[in-house]
C-alpha cells in the first residue's frame, strides 16, 4: 500500500477510535436516583426550541361539565355548598361519580381532527391528561380495573388513538399528564393516614401506571401532578426518573416537569412550572413553562362557560411573547366536552394562534432571550433573539399598534447597517436615531398580514448589540387579571 494510503488508514483509525471513545463516554453517562444527579441531565433541545404546547384536560369531569375538573372533590371532599346544591338540583339523590363515567362516551372524539387542530395552532408538543386526580385512566390500564376508558364509558383506548393520530399526521411531540395521587383511593388514604410511612398506593398503583404509560405509549413529555401532599420519597420519584433517563425507551427525548413531591416544585426536575399560570415577567435562570387556560375559570370543560371567560387572542399573543422573551415555554390548555368535541371558541383561538404563528414563527421558534426582555420607552414590547450568519437578529414583538405613524424603541442601538423589517411585509422600514431611541416609520396596518393586528413583529438586524440599560416592566393588567393560583 502506498505511504499516503497507510497514513489515511491510520488517520481514519485514530478518528474512529476518538469517535468510539466519545460515544462510549456519552453512553456511560448515567444518572443516580438523587436530585443532585438528575438535575444535571441536559434538557432535550426540541423542548426549548418548540416554545409552544397544548394542554388537554379531559376525563369524567368533562361529562359533568360544571365548576371545574375538581368537581368531584368539591362535591364529595370539601362539600362546597354551591356544588352540592348543583347535584341536588339536577340529579337523583343516589347519583354517584361513577354514574357519569358510564355516560362519558367520547362519541364525537376524532383523534385525527384533534391532531390536525393542534398542528394548525403552531404547537410543537402536547400533554393529554392520561389520568387526573379522579383516578380514571384514558388508557386500558391493568392497574385501574373497571375505572378506565376501555372498561367503562368510551370503550376505547383514548391515549393510544391520539398518540397514533399525532404521530401519523403531525410532527408534534406527544406527551402525557399523570396525577400521582387520587382523591378517594382507599390505599392512598391509608398511606396518608400512616403519615406516608407505608407505600401501598405508590407501589401498586402510581409507579406501575407510570412504567406502563412510558413503555406502551413512549411519550416525549411526562407532566406530573398531584404531588404536593406527600414527599418525593413516598412517590419514589428519583428512582422512577433515574430509570426514565437511563433505561426507558424515551430516555434521550423525554422531558419532565418539577411536580414530583412536596417542596420539589420550582426546585428540581427537567424544567420548572412553579405555580399554575406562572409568568414572572423577568428572565429566569432555568427553563420554565407557563401553563394557562383559554377558559380562564377552569382547566376542564364547563357547560356554563361564557365568551367573556375565554382569553382573547390579543391576550394570548401577549402571554406567548412575554413567556418566550423570558426564556419560558407556553402550554395552552383546552377542555373538550365529555363527547370529545372541542368547543368552537377554543377551535377559533387555536386557529387564530396558528395564523399568527404562520407569519411570525421566526420570532418564537428556536429563539433565545435577548439581553433585554422588554423595551424601556414603549410599553408592551417584548424581545427575542436568534443567532444568524451576521451576528444576532432581534425581534421586537409589539402588542399594541401605535396610533401614530411611528414607534420609538428605547433598547436597540442601530448602526449604519441596521435593517428593520416586518414579517410578511414587502419593504424594509425607514428609521432614524432620536434621543429616546430608534424611531421607526410604520406602514398602514391594513397593508400588513391580518394577524399583525394581534401583535406586530419587527425584525432588527445588524444592531450594535450593546443595549441600553433595561427597565423591568410589569405585565399588563389583561395578562394578570386571571393569574390566581389554582391546582389542576
Amino acid at each position: 500500500m502506498p505511504r499516503n494510503g497507510i497514513t489515511i488508514c491510520l488517520l481514519l483509525v485514530v478518528l474512529g477510535s476518538q469517535w468510539a471513545l466519545k460515544s462510549s463516554a456519552k453512553e456511560a453517562v448515567r444518572y443516580d436516583p438523587t436530585w443532585e444527579s438528575l438535575d444535571t441531565r441536559p434538557l432535550p433541545a426540541w423542548f426549548d426550541e418548540g416554545k409552544l404546547g397544548i394542554f388537554i384536560h379531559w376525563g369524567v369531569f368533562s361529562q359533568i361539565g360544571y365548576n371545574s375538573e375538581w368537581v368531584w372533590w368539591y362535591w364529595q371532599g370539601t362539600k362546597d355548598p354551591a356544588v352540592v346544591k348543583y347535584f341536588q338540583d339536577n340529579f337523583p339523590p343516589d347519583v354517584t361519580y361513577a354514574d357519569f363515567a358510564q355516560k362519558f362516551t367520547a362519541s364525537f372524539f376524532d383523534a385525527n381532527q384533534w391532531a390536525d387542530l393542534i398542528a394548525a395552532s403552531g404547537a410543537k408538543y402536547l400533554a393529554l391528561t392520561a389520568k387526573h386526580h379522579e383516578g380514571f385512566t384514558l388508557w386500558p390500564s391493568r392497574y385501574s380495573f373497571n375505572w378506565n376508558a376501555m372498561d367503562v364509558g368510551p370503550r376505547r383506548d383514548l391515549v393510544g388513538e391520539l398518540a397514533t393520530a399525532v404521530r401519523n399526521r403531525t410532527k408534534v411531540h406527544y406527551g402525557l399528564y399523570h396525577s400521582l395521587y387520587e382523591w378517594f383511593h382507599p390505599l392512598y388514604l391509608r398511606d396518608k393516614a400512616n403519615n406516608w410511612t407505608t407505600q401501598e398506593f405508590t407501589k401498586s398503583k402510581t409507579l406501575p401506571e407510570l412504567y406502563e404509560l412510558v413503555n406502551t405509549y413512549k411519550p416525549d413529555v411526562i407532566w406530573s401532578d398531584g404531588d404536593w401532599e406527600a414527599p418525593d420519597t413516598y412517590w419514589n420519584s428519583t428512582d422512577f426518573l433515574a430509570w426514565l433517563y437511563n433505561e426507558s425507551p424515551v430516555k434521550d427525548s423525554v422531558v419532565t416537569n418539577d411536580r414530583w413531591g412536596a417542596n420539589i416544585m420550582c426546585h428540581h426536575g427537567g424544567y420548572l412550572t412553579c405555580t399554575d399560570r406562572y409568568n414572572p415577567g423577568v428572565l429566569q435562570t432555568r427553563k420554565w413553562e407557563n401553563c394557562l387556560t383559554l377558559d380562564t375559570q377552569s382547566w376542564g370543560y364547563r357547560r356554563n362557560m361564557n365568551n367573556a371567560d375565554v382569553m382573547t387572542i390579543n391576550a394570548l399573543i401577549g402571554n406567548l411573547a412575554a413567556t418566550v422573551s423570558c426564556g419560558g415555554n407556553l402550554l395552552l390548555n383546552i377542555g373538550p366536552t365529555g363527547d370529545g368535541a372541542i368547543p368552537a371558541i377554543f377551535q377559533e383561538r387555536l386557529t387564530q394562534l396558528g395564523q399568527w404563528m404562520d407569519v411570525n414563527n421566526e420570532a418564537i421558534y428556536k429563539t433565545l432571550p435577548w439581553s433585554s426582555q422588554n423595551d424601556t420607552y414603549t410599553k408592551n414590547v417584548w424581545y427575542t433573539s436568534k443567532k444568524s450568519a451576521d451576528g444576532v437578529d432581534v425581534y421586537a414583538i409589539m402588542l399594541t399598534w401605535s396610533s401614530n405613524a411611528t414607534v420609538i424603541l428605547g433598547v436597540p442601538k442601530v448602526t449604519s447597517k441596521t435593517v428593520i423589517t416586518i414579517p410578511g411585509y414587502r419593504s424594509a422600514l425607514r428609521h432614524r436615531v432620536q434621543a429616546e431611541g430608534v424611531e421607526i416609520l410604520l406602514p398602514p396596518l391594513q397593508d400588513l398580514p391580518a394577524a399583525h393586528a394581534w401583535g406586530c413583529v419587527l425584525k432588527l438586524t445588524h444592531l450594535n448589540n450593546k443595549p441600553r440599560p433595561q427597565r423591568v416592566m410589569q405585565l399588563p393588567e389583561h395578562f394578570r387579571r386571571h393569574s390566581k393560583i389554582r391546582r389542576y
